[in-house]
């Protein structure tokens, strides 16, 4: 009998499936060892290393693996091919005494019939630079937040913590919103034309002035506007040029981890945690009727854009017969990554069957699952089709006066579609907009039937969304596949940063405050270019062309001498915020501080004096609330603070333990129910979404907050979108303007 170990149970039944009775597939439920919880682990001195020990959770299986491993033939470990994945092997292969000469090791990247025979075929011996890489990665990052995080608990608070990137993807935000902050915005004006030619309209934008380009920002404010608007008023309206030219799309490459989380943040609204998870879900496989337990894509951690030859003949074959041979290519087309440090080169993220599209499988699937499994099988198939074909067509107008030496220029732009090529497969939802003419003629006089000028101010940077912060930290080549989901959940959990209505991210008080104190006092630790060479060694350390204990040497050393240096020069009173008054007890100063809830006032002296405030911010809260009366005993109700933010609490606790939530108001009433006001609320997710405050008797909620205003359309609320924009909350209208309203 041959002993299989993987990592998880659904990816033993998956696999399982495909090998005879000569095999038991078994599970080792992740990682069986590890540095332990209450204690760094790692011996300094002895060129660090460190002390594994096997988790309580995991002893218990450990015992029941050792003992299978002990009747069996040969043990096969068959985990992920990743760092991560090696370094399981390696800790199986010690945790379980297991006999190297006895012991193989395999690797696949899909889990299919025919890369499990291929692996079985061709076992190999555990890749100790993969794992060496692993272990220097979680050394590092334990020196990093097991000596910083005291650190920031002596000097802010108890609780905090510090680490290798999620420091730097914390500085990001935190900088990104410094930017907002101090942003200006600027006055300009946009002028746009409505003409009539014999055959339809045209809508134009303004051009030029008298043959010198306006730009964006050349119209500065109203007066400026106003003369051209007399002006436009008053012209005729001539076809002056009109230039045609067919350009040729070619589509994107299949997902790499990077790509596939901000595709799916951006188009399905998952985050990149929730990505990781319903990705593994399908790469382990997921039970297809009579089929039974199929994996469904490839391995969903990679950075590679290579598809295997199988793949391609397969998806070929699936484009001829679903969309025609006029669709697919005479030869593939191949894909060269531009990932900064792209290492751990397999395959790209792909259906493991080209041929099972989604439609036949969406009965098998939940939702989750069924939309991110589309969207994987469309890029893949999509970029083996051929490009499409579209006609782009601009029609430049002259508006010009008798008498008159000053003339403007406007311009009309659209295409056509004249193949879809790879656009056929989105169907009706094309990831492009085309915008048709109609046939105008060159010196064609055209009518007007109307000019719009609109105020307009530039916009500050646009918060991150998951998408966006990942883009930059692959950009600056920070992180890796694997690390990009646990770091943005890192700082979440951690209250650092939160999501707002439009699920981007911005940081809390306590993370701008972290953040500054790391880049002002440790600025390697936060510095871009620092945190990427470090990615840069451990992908040589991978490689085998550097070891790895040098390189955590050449950062402990002059990391911790600094640590040392700032514990003693930094005073935790420097880094807290004097209020300007007086302590009414003691006349100590009256500093403000964190606490696990949030900010207080406290008397500097404290322990000697506990006098403790409420902030200014939490007493304007008790004014609003002042005389509500818990429903349930009649008392008083207080303002109080807890995990979840601001409530009301029973001034009779605990005889009376009555809480209610203060609703964060909108302003604008339901329209449902007429009755209720819409709120912010969170789901169990920590989603913000909007809805009435009369639940469950009104149902009415949106996962936008609404601006008060009502569809020039369909009269339905409008809500704030992406871009400065808002936009009907009625999926069906589409009606969608700017925002002019500068807040």
């Amino acid at each position: 009998m041959k002993l299989v170990i993987v990592e998880s149970p659904t990816k033993a039944k998956t696999i399982s499936k495909f090998l005879g009775k000569k095999f038991s597939v078994k599970s080792s439920y992740g990682h069986v060892r590890d540095l332990p919880k209450k204690e760094m682990g790692i011996d300094i001195e002895k060129d660090f290393e460190p002390a594994y020990v096997i988790p309580d959770k995991a002893l218990a299986r450990v015992s029941e693996l050792k003992k299978l491993a002990e009747k069996a033939d040969m043990v096969i470990l068959a985990t992920d091919e990743d760092r991560e994945g090696e370094a399981i092997s390696w800790h199986l292969l010690s945790a379980l005494n297991l006999d190297e000469d006895k012991t193989q090791r395999i690797a696949f990247h899909e889990i299919t019939k025919t890369a499990i025979e291929k692996a079985l075929e061709n076992p190999r011996k555990i890749d100790l630079n993969l794992v060496d890489a692993q272990q220097a990665r979680r050394i590092l990052d334990r020196l990093v937040g097991y000596e910083l995080s005291p650190f920031l608990w002596k000097k802010i608070r108890r609780g905090l913590s510090a680490g290798r990137v999620q420091s730097v993807a914390l500085r990001l935000i935190v900088e990104r919103e410094k930017e907002i902050k101090s942003f200006k915005p600027e006055e300009y004006w946009s002028i746009a034309a409505w003409l009539k030619s014999k055959k339809g309209e045209l809508e134009t934008k303004l051009l030029k002035e008298s043959g010198k380009s306006i730009g964006k920002m050349g119209i500065k404010n109203k007066a400026q506007a106003e003369k051209i608007y007399s002006f436009l008023k008053k012209s005729q309206f001539t076809v002056s040029e009109v230039s045609k030219k067919e350009v040729k799309k070619n589509p994107l490459p299949p997902y790499t981890t990077s790509t596939l989380q901000q595709d799916a943040n951006n188009k399905l609204g998952y985050s990149s945690k929730q990505t990781m998870a319903i990705a593994q879900q399908l790469y382990e496989g997921v039970k297809i009727g009579p089929e039974g337990t199929v994996g469904l894509i490839t391995y969903m951690r990679t950075d590679s854009l290579n598809l295997s030859m199988e793949s391609l003949i397969a998806a070929r074959k699936m484009i001829e017969k679903k969309f025609g041979k006029d669709f697919s290519l005479e030869s593939p087309r191949f894909f060269k990554t531009k990932s900064k440090g792209a290492q751990e080169a397999h395959e790209a993220i792909r259906p493991t069957f080209p041929e099972k599209d989604p439609e036949s499988l969406k009965e098998f699937l939940d939702s989750k699952q069924y939309h991110l499994y589309r969207l994987i099988w469309q890029r893949m198939l999509a970029s083996q089709m051929k490009e499409a074909l579209v006609d782009s067509t601009t029609v430049d107008i002259t508006a010009e006066q008798k008498n008159s030496q000053e003339n403007f220029t406007l311009r009309a732009s659209g295409s056509i579609i004249k193949f879809k090529g790879y656009l056929e497969i989105y169907g009706d939802k094309l990831p492009m907009s085309e915008n048709i003419l109609p046939a105008v003629e060159l010196k064609e006089i055209l009518n007007l039937i109307k000019i719009d000028s609109s105020q307009k101010f530039t916009q500050p940077p646009a918060r991150y969304s998951e998408a966006g912060l990942i883009k930059v930290l692959e950009e600056n080549g920070i992180g890796r596949p694997s690390t990009y989901a646990p770091t943005i959940s890192t700082i979440i959990d951690r209250n650092y940063v939160e999501k707002d209505e439009n699920r981007k991210l911005f940081p809390q008080e306590i993370g701008i405050l972290v953040s500054d104190l790391l880049v002002e006092h440790f600025s390697e630790i936060v510095d871009y270019k620092f945190t990427a060479k470090m990615e840069a060694d451990l992908d040589e350390i991978a490689t085998g062309d550097k070891e790895w204990v040098p390189v955590i040497r050449d950062f402990y050393g002059p990391f911790h001498k600094n640590l040392k240096s700032k514990t003693k020069e930094i005073k935790k009173e420097d880094l807290q915020e004097k209020t300007g008054n007086k302590c009414p007890e003691c006349q100590g100063e009256l500093i403000i501080k964190f606490g696990r809830f949030g900010k207080f006032i406290a008397c500097s002296n404290y322990p000697k004096c506990k006098h403790t405030e409420k902030t200014a911010e939490e007493k304007k809260v008790d004014d609003e609330f002042k005389g509500e009366i818990c429903e349930a005993c009649g008392a008083p109700m207080n303002v109080k603070r807890g995990k979840f933010g601001i409530f009301l609490g029973c001034s009779n606790y605990p005889e009376c333990k009555n809480i209610k939530k203060i609703e964060k108001k909108s302003g604008v009433i339901c329209p449902k129910c007429s009755k209720g006001d819409i709120v912010e609320r969170k789901s169990k997710k920590g989603r913000v979404f909007f809805s009435c405050n009369t639940y469950p008797k009104c149902d009415f909620a949106l996962w936008n907050k609404p601006t008060g205003e009502k569809c020039e359309k369909c009269s339905s609320l409008m809500v704030f979108a992406a871009k400065n924009k808002v936009r009907c909350s009625k999926k069906e209208c589409g009606f969608e303007k700017e925002n002019n309203n500068i807040e």
